[in-house]
């Protein structure tokens, strides 16, 4: 199996909303101090402000480049102060547009490729999404889990908060690692309870010995984008590397079920009934579970 080895790249984020909270701050200031966060929420430091300019870790810009930059950013885009410029948090590669997404002031972002949300965004933000999906996996004390599809590493930072003692996740895009990389809510992938695989996830379930996972969240992209993860073969390498009595849960969303009533979770349902799994659908994370038996 190919290890990545994780490295945290902490490096200055801005978005429209820390933007426009500095810049209400200057006004109020009693010193040359303003604490904000320059890691979208999950920690804070003071920066040091006048009302002719700002000074981010040694980067010092005029108020008005920040009142420029506050018109012409949108409420998505997440910048980062690197290679002594501003920078969108976004790239082309392969023929695909990676991009880090804000879905709020200081919450956990999104990952968007080509257009389309790695994780639900509507009436929930991406780390409760992934925290929520984790809960319902009822990770054991000291248990070992598979994570299928790491993304941003939301849930396999969740297995291990929640008192996984090791986890597996697997990644097939490099790009998706690297931008998980930049972000500071996907830091805790590096540590050592985590062991991140750059591979595909059809070959990689071969590697694993039987009964070896006490619990497997599958969190593959839309049906569309990578229908190999729904195959009744694929499902059956899930329940050989499962323990007896083990958990899965497996995200599919609802695409086309408001207009071309396409039930994805029905389908998946089926397979894994004639699998052996015990199946049910759990609409709270527009999913599924499933139970090896015992």
């Amino acid at each position: 199996m190919n290890k990545y080895i994780f490295k945290v790249k902490n490096i200055p984020l801005l978005t429209l909303q820390e933007i426009e909270y500095i810049l209400s701050q200057i006004p109020k200031m009693e010193s040359n101090n303003i604490r904000v966060s320059l890691s979208l929420g999950i920690d804070f430091e003071e920066i040091t402000a006048t009302p002719e300019k700002v000074i981010f870790r040694g980067k010092e810009v005029s108020i008005n480049f920040l009142l420029d930059l506050k018109e012409k950013l949108d409420e998505r885009t997440i910048i980062g102060i690197f290679d002594d410029d501003f920078n969108k948090i976004a790239w082309y590669s392969d023929g695909k547009y990676y991009k880090l997404c804000n879905t709020g002031f200081r919450k956990a972002p999104t990952l968007e490729i080509s257009g389309i949300h790695m994780h639900r965004v509507t009436g929930i933000d991406p780390w409760k999404d992934s925290a929520l999906k984790v809960k319902l996996l009822k990770v054991p004390r000291d248990g070992k889990i598979l994570d299928i599809c790491t993304g941003l590493g939301y849930t396999a930072i969740n297995m291990v908060i929640n008192g996984a003692r090791l986890v597996y996740t697997i990644e097939k895009d490099i790009n998706v690692l690297q931008m998980a990389e930049l972000n500071p809510w996907s830091r805790r992938l590096s540590d050592p309870r985590i062991h991140v695989i750059l591979g595909d996830a059809t070959e990689v379930l071969g590697k694993f010995p039987n009964n070896y996972f006490d619990r497997i969240l599958h969190d593959p992209p839309r049906f569309a984008l990578a229908p190999e993860l729904y195959t009744r073969s694929f499902y059956e390498e899930l329940y050989r590397i499962l323990k007896p009595g083990g958990r899965l849960v497996h995200y599919t969303g609802s695409p086309g079920s408001k207009y071309r009533r396409i039930d994805i979770a029905r389908g998946v349902i089926k397979k894994l009934k004639e699998i052996g799994f015990k199946a049910y659908r759990e609409k709270r994370i527009q999913g599924v579970i499933a139970l090896k038996k015992r």
